[in-house]
Formats: structure tokens, sequence, C-alpha cells
């Protein structure tokens, strides 16, 4: 099946140009296929490591009870909530 292509000029350093020369030689393949392959790989590598917003912060609170004691955590948390209830514009209209 014919693949459409489409020619485009891009500008690269001489050491990935020297990669791509090895790569395209190793495969036995043109430059172009070989640059092609190489992005797909790319793409596929970063498809795999990408994670939902969700996952990263399971991930950072994975990171943070790793690091912390639950004493210390729980302490910064009242700690942040004496804070925002101080700076709230409500607790100072409450006040008055």
């Amino acid at each position: 099946m014919a693949r459409t292509s489409v020619k485009s000029t891009y500008s690269l350093d001489v050491e990935t140009v020297r990669k791509l020369d090895h790569l395209a030689a190793e495969w036995h393949v043109a430059k172009s296929e070989a640059l092609r392959r190489a992005i797909e790989l790319a793409a596929q590598n970063h498809a795999a490591t990408m994670r939902s917003p969700l996952q990263a912060f399971e991930e950072l609170q994975k990171r943070v009870k790793a690091r912390f004691t639950k004493r210390q955590i729980e302490s910064w948390a009242v700690e942040t909530r004496r804070e925002r209830i101080a700076s709230s514009t409500r607790q100072r209209w409450r006040k008055t």
C-alpha cells in the first residue's frame, strides 16, 4: 500500500545527523525511514509515560507520605488551615 508523504526541510545539528545516519545504517533503511521510526518510538514512549492529573496527584501524595511522618503532615494541615482562615476576607468581615 502506498504511503502518502510530505516533503519537509529541517535543520539538524551535526551530531543529530550522525546519529540518524547510524540508525539508518543499523536498521538498513533510508534516513527518512529511520527518522519516521525514531519519531514513532518517541511518541509511543511519551504516551506510555503520560499520567492523568489524578495519577500525578496520587503519586505526589505517596511521595509526601513516604517522606514525612503522619504527625508532621497533620501539623502542616492544621497550620495551613489557620493561615487560610486568618487571610480570608470572609473571616475579616465576620470579626467586624
